[in-house]
């Protein structure tokens, strides 16, 4: 054991014990884990799937905790220039062991947190994990020397077994597979982890954690040009069983967590799997909603009710462009009938279609683009994503490219996240990628109020309450979300009040009575307002919004009584007490005056008591 290593051992205040389930059986020391998922150093115009932790870390720090380490889970995602934070929690903690969760545009995060760490104890192990280290074990290990380690492919019980080799003594064993160190001046590679045959054994990160990103299986089937998959689980598919799932969902659930990401690569691969479930989530009458990730060849009507009605509430496909040319030049194969079958059913059903596009590929032309939008306009989806071409280690386009001699992985000494298929052609510039990007957004942007107004859902009426959800997030998206904010999307407002009309339709909805009522409101029609807000509260009586948002608009009718009556039903409320103080003052009551009566319109005159 090298001395560092030893004296960190050492120092350890922890008691040796003997865990059952141990795969050596052996007594070792427990161990202080942190694991970290490092910042990013460029920001991103969607952000929502990359600021929580990859689901992996709570895997391998769930794995570790059963058999007895020390582990947290640090999220530094929004850490950019705070070193001395940073710094500070590292001196605080004091982890034996600094466990990195890196992909590719996380990677400089990853180095430079390491870099810290080891400023704060030169003695602390940092191990490099994920697929941005998977594919670059050689290069960080060469040019980086505060990595220690990497695992290369999944970490459970790679890291579990380097731990523990680790606390033998054995800190530089080759019979751990699947990692990378250096040994003796030299980099070794003890060769592939086996895959982890059941993932139904290992335990459950709920039990210790909470988080949002949930999968059900690991892996995908099909060979993208652009994406790191094929190498990193060699095109294959592995599943939870559904009940282990659901029971993931379960104990968050009863964690207060009512909304999930589904990250897996294809969530619908194996659709008797998915409809079970989901008829699961139903039968454990849990309250969620959830976000999933699908092709357009892997979905039909009958999984798309069951997603519905077990709560899914969005579907991103990958569509990458609407040039068969560009398409295939992605390998991405899929058909133009099956995109259009998928975004029209995935409507039909109440869920939000996501559109994923990639544009700056090779021999991407301007004809090329008015294909894709052509596409954009046929299939109509409700939210959509652009991206330009990036490259990144694993992935095939990058690997013709570093073949070619265009690039080597020196390139990656550069402080990038990634590399951008343009900085490789010459055929394509700067400002033609950035034009193709400017056109494609301008013409969802300028379209999707059309698009949403377009909506025909399906008339089953066990789908009618999930219509008024779908219709009521809709409209809240172009009244108070994302397209109300941006400068292309179209005749918002009306768009909204549509919508949300169209929602109470189906059913009562709390959020469509409110949306109505501001949006009446702010066209000064405080009649029909209160009217709108009124049944809303006979529907929702505990309502705090519904009341405070009518109570207003009879402020600005001078009905201060009823105004009152509307927000002194909530006395613990911040907002509320707002309003009664405003309302007071409006009607020229004095709020230390309790009980009379106001004059509607005016304020009260103060008046001689009668004479006896």
């Amino acid at each position: 054991m090298p001395p560092q290593l030893k004296s960190q051992m050492l120092c350890s205040s922890s008691r040796p014990s003997r865990l059952r389930g141990s795969i050596f059986s052996i007594s070792y020391f427990i161990m202080k884990i942190l694991l970290i998922y490092p910042y990013f150093i460029e920001e991103r115009i969607n952000a929502e799937d990359i600021t929580s932790p990859p689901i992996g870390l709570y895997w391998v720090a769930a794995l570790l905790k059963v058999h007895g380490h020390a582990v947290k889970i640090l999220n530094l995602h929004s850490a950019q220039d705070k070193a001395e934070e940073i710094r500070a929690i590292l001196a605080r903690e004091r982890p034996q062991v600094v466990g990195f969760s890196i992909l590719h545009a996380n990677r400089w995060g990853g180095i430079e947190i390491a870099r810290i760490a080891k400023e704060v104890d030169p003695n602390i192990i940092i191990v490099f994990g994920g697929p941005g280290a998977a594919f670059l074990w050689n290069h960080l290990l060469t040019h980086y020397p505060d990595v220690d380690y990497v695992v290369i492919g999944e970490g459970e019980y790679t890291l579990l077994r380097l731990l523990q080799q680790i606390e033998q003594g054995n800190a530089f064993s080759e019979s751990v597979k699947g990692i990378a160190f250096r040994k003796e001046g030299k980099i070794v590679e003890t060769g592939n982890g086996e895959p982890i045959p059941d993932l139904d054994e290992l335990p459950i990160p709920a039990r210790y954690f909470a988080y949002q990103h949930v999968s059900s299986s690991r892996g995908c089937n099909w060979k993208c040009r652009f994406c790191g998959s094929p190498a990193l689980w060699n095109c294959t598919t592995r599943y939870r069983s559904p009940g282990h799932f659901v029971d993931e969902l379960e104990l968050l659930h009863r964690k207060g967590i009512n909304f999930f990401y589904i990250s897996d690569d294809t969530f619908t691969t194996q659709k008797g799997r998915v409809i079970e479930i989901c008829r699961t989530i139903i039968e454990r009458d849990l309250k969620i909603t959830w976000n999933a990730i699908s092709r357009v060849d892997s979905v039909d009507e009958e999984v798309l009710y069951w997603m519905r009605m077990a709560g899914c509430i969005q579907i991103s496909y990958g569509v990458e462009s609407g040039s068969a040319k560009i398409r295939a030049v992605l390998n991405k194969k899929i058909k133009i009938p099956q995109v259009k079958k998928a975004f029209a059913l995935t409507r039909s059903y109440g869920i939000l279609p996501r559109a994923y596009f990639i544009y700056g590929s090779p021999g991407e032309t301007w004809e090329a683009i008015e294909e894709t939008i052509g596409l954009l306009h046929e299939i109509q989806p409700l939210a959509a994503i652009f991206y330009i071409l990036d490259l990144f280690p694993g992935t095939e386009l990058y690997e013709r490219i570093r073949r070619s001699g265009r690039v080597t992985d020196d390139i990656w000494l550069n402080r990038i996240e990634g590399l951008l298929y343009l900085e490789t052609d010459p055929r394509l510039s700067d400002q033609l990628v950035l034009g193709f990007g400017k056109r494609l957004r301008a013409a969802f942007y300028e379209n999707v109020h059309s698009f949403a107004e377009s909506i025909s859902l399906v008339d089953k009426k066990e789908l009618y309450p999930k219509h008024a959800d779908f219709c009521s997030r809709l409209a809240l998206t172009f009244s108070h979300g994302e397209y109300s904010r941006n400068e292309l999307v179209r005749d918002k407002e009306r768009v909204a009040e549509r919508l949300f009309r169209k929602a109470l339709g189906y059913g009562p909805v709390e959020r469509a009575y409110l949306g109505i009522g501001i949006l009446v409101q702010k066209k000064g029609e405080h009649k029909e307002a209160v009217e709108i807000l009124g049944e809303g509260v006979a529907n929702f009586p505990l309502s705090e919004p519904l009341h405070i948002c009518m109570g207003i608009s009879y402020i600005a009718l001078g009905e201060y009584e009823r105004a009152i009556s509307c927000f002194s039903k909530f006395p613990e409320s911040s907002q509320a007490k707002s309003c009664l103080d405003r309302c007071r003052k409006e009607s020229g009551k004095d709020p230390m005056d309790e009980g009379r009566p106001l004059t509607p319109g005016r304020g009260t005159k103060k008046t001689k008591p009668p004479k006896r």
